[in-house]
């Protein structure tokens, strides 16, 4: 018996990423076909229930087309780390506003952004958030989230097209430093992270922090309960081995705060 998929084609915009990468192969539990897009060259589909296209979201016509007969989104493209703004433009600000009017040209209702923890980096660590915190971006990378925020509301107010917003704090196989052990979001808890963003029921536009069950967490989603978001994995097992590493100067650029290096990131050289 072919297993009950909820949707027929899920759109994932950089699959090329490393996050993209490891939601190309977990999506398939959701949709008979995964459309990956990427500016980058991508793997070559493996099978019917691939397709792949190249394009860059500062493709008005392009991103329209790669919207076409997809049920939902999985908007993970763009600039992902802090860069000179006319980077960020095109990219993550021109690009997430293209995905949303392709969306809404196409019909389609459900959208899953990847909205990143730099959207609150200036606040000090240690400081407990929730998602209905003043925003206190951090760089122009932080800004751009905060725009595809806002962006999420205007649709889902205008025009009826719900989002979570997942602001991801640090998503790797394992956490790499001490920032990390209250940030880390293992890759199964972004897994379930994302099934439950695509299949909760009424969300309207939800923000949603994207971190594990660490002990020193920074971030509370009690205001996102209705996603039924519920992590398993912690950052606990690796705390002895990161915290071998020499301890920061008390002196770091932007050691004191939630977002880290980003908020020490610039000015950049005018071009």
């Amino acid at each position: 018996m072919t297993p009950f998929k909820p949707f027929n084609r899920i759109l994932l915009t950089g699959a090329a990423g490393g996050l993209g990468q490891v939601l190309r192969d977990a999506l398939q539990a959701h949709a008979h076909i995964i459309r990956a897009s990427d500016i980058s060259p991508l793997a070559p589909s493996r099978g019917a229930h691939e397709e792949v296209h190249r394009c860059d979201l500062a493709d008005k016509a392009g991103v329209l087309g790669l919207a076409e007969g997809v049920d939902a989104i999985v908007h993970l493209g763009g600039v992902s780390v802090e860069r000179p703004f006319e980077d960020i433009l095109d990219a993550n600000i021109r690009g997430t506003f293209h995905v949303y009017e392709a969306a809404r040209q196409q019909g389609v209702k459900r959208i899953v952004f990847a909205s990143s923890n730099h959207v609150t980096g200036f606040y000090p660590q240690g400081v407990e958030l929730d998602t209905h915190a003043q925003r206190r971006p951090d760089g122009y990378y932080g800004l751009s989230k905060a725009y595809g925020e806002d962006m999420a509301t205007f649709y889902f107010h205008r025009y009826g097209i719900e989002t979570v917003s997942l602001r991801i704090g640090s998503s790797f196989p394992e956490p790499r430093n001490r920032r990390m052990l209250s940030t880390w979001l293992s890759y199964p808890d972004l897994e379930h992270l994302v099934a439950r963003a695509l299949l909760a029921e009424d969300v309207g536009h939800s923000v949603v922090y994207g971190v594990s069950a660490n002990r020193d967490l920074w971030w509370n989603n009690r205001h996102a309960a209705h996603l039924g978001y519920a992590p398993r994995d912690s950052s606990e097992m690796f705390r002895a081995q990161i915290e071998r590493q020499p301890a920061p100067a008390a002196d770091e650029p932007g050691s004191g705060f939630q977002g880290g290096p980003f908020t020490a990131a610039g000015p950049f050289p005018a071009v």
